[in-house]
């Protein structure tokens, strides 16, 4: 995430109520109507029906209540409203208490393509279908668990693997490569590249090699990991892991497979 930006989010009122703009409805709606098409054959059977179940508006931002209404529903899950940076002990601690940080800005029209810090169509879209799927459901609370139980200094490297697995996750769905990260299914861009273009490498998920995988937040990826099914998430989520990070630590860092930053 950036460390300054332009947005800000909203402030509910008194009735938890988000007012916002005509103008802001219908960037959401641009947004969810050109996303809705590209799923299909690119994205994996559970977020679709997990999308399916969530019932979106397509014509205005849904409020936050009505979103955690479903979640509650389905795995006890609930969305807390966020400015749109927090830092990584917030973070944790709401996921760990089962709710999910939303940013409550949503992009402005010169951002609509692309965006480096997550609006809210990233966040209700992109993030909070697969919250109704026990199995994903359990590994971000007990990775909000394992960042609060986790040294300081080994935050960054934890956000590895939610960065390769919640948000840029690939999964070997029965029916071929299928997308399920957040930030894959809410970026028409990198939805189509992250499939179908020959520049990235697509390796077999391995939690140890997440954590040590090197990435930029500011450009499509060029490595993605493939998870084997939801059950894979479960499973780690029932492991301890924070002595995985002592042991990426231990073993160093992959070499980035990205160009480097020139800085002047």
């Amino acid at each position: 995430m950036p460390k300054s930006t332009k947005y800000r989010s909203r402030t509910p009122d008194a009735q938890g109520i988000i007012r916002y703009s005509d103008e802001e409805h219908a960037t959401w709606a641009t947004l969810i109507e050109r996303q809705l098409p590209k799923l299909e054959g690119q994205v994996c059977r559970e977020y679709i029906d997990a999308l399916d179940a969530m019932g979106f508006p397509r014509d205005r931002i849904p409020q936050l209540h009505e979103v955690s209404a479903v979640l509650q529903d389905h795995t006890g899950w609930s969305v807390a409203p966020v400015p749109a940076l927090i830092d990584f002990t917030s973070f944790f601690e709401l996921l760990a208490s089962k709710r999910f940080p939303a940013a409550t800005f949503i992009r402005d029209a010169e951002d609509l393509d692309y965006l480096e810090e997550p609006d809210i169509f990233h966040e209700i879209f992109g993030h909070t279908p697969l919250l109704t799927d026990y199995r994903f459901a359990a590994f971000t609370e007990a990775y909000g668990k394992a960042g609060l139980a986790a040294d300081n200094k080994d935050h960054a490297m934890l956000a590895r693997l939610f960065w390769f697995t919640v948000e840029f996750g690939l999964i070997d769905a029965p029916e071929g490569l299928r997308s399920y990260g957040a930030g894959i299914v809410s970026s028409p861009g990198e939805l189509d590249y992250a499939l179908h273009s020959p520049v990235p490498d697509r390796r077999p998920f391995d939690p140890l090699s997440a954590l040590r995988t090197p990435y930029r937040i500011d450009i499509f990826q060029t490595v993605y990991y493939r998870l084997d099914s939801f059950d894979t998430l479960f499973e780690l989520a029932q492991s301890d892991l924070v002595p995985m990070i002592g042991e990426a630590r231990r073993l160093g860092m992959f070499e980035p497979t990205y160009p480097l930053k020139n800085i002047a």
